[in-house]
């Protein structure tokens, strides 16, 4: 995310303030619209890293259970393949669903 912030060019906000347009203005209608990619980049990375996380949460976090806990517990301690498979496939849905709304955006037109 910060280097599609970085890739900015100075220009293109002295334009924007040169033609009028307030701070929030600026943002709103062109860091956001530029930034979006990277945004979206930057949280695939990150959503993606901690749906299949169970380690971590099951040293450190509250007596709950995560979507990795229960496919940890589902698979490996009861051995319920199909409801840990379906644990599984709600990560994959939430990521495609997301990816499904970036690439509405124009998330991946610059790629």
């Amino acid at each position: 995310m910060q280097a599609a912030l970085e890739r900015l060019p100075p220009s293109l906000l002295q334009a924007s303030a040169d033609l009028g347009a307030r701070p929030r203005q600026t943002f709103r209608y062109v860091v956001l619209p530029l930034a979006i990619p990277g945004i979206a980049a930057g949280s695939i990375f990150t959503f993606s890293l901690t749906l299949g996380d169970f380690i971590v949460p099951q040293l450190v976090g509250p007596p709950g259970y995560f979507i990795g806990n229960m496919v940890y517990s589902q698979q490996g301690a009861i051995g319920n393949m199909p409801m840990a498979a379906a644990f599984t496939l709600v990560p994959i849905v939430l990521i495609a669903l997301y990816l499904a709304f970036v690439k509405r955006l124009g998330a991946f037109d610059a790629l």
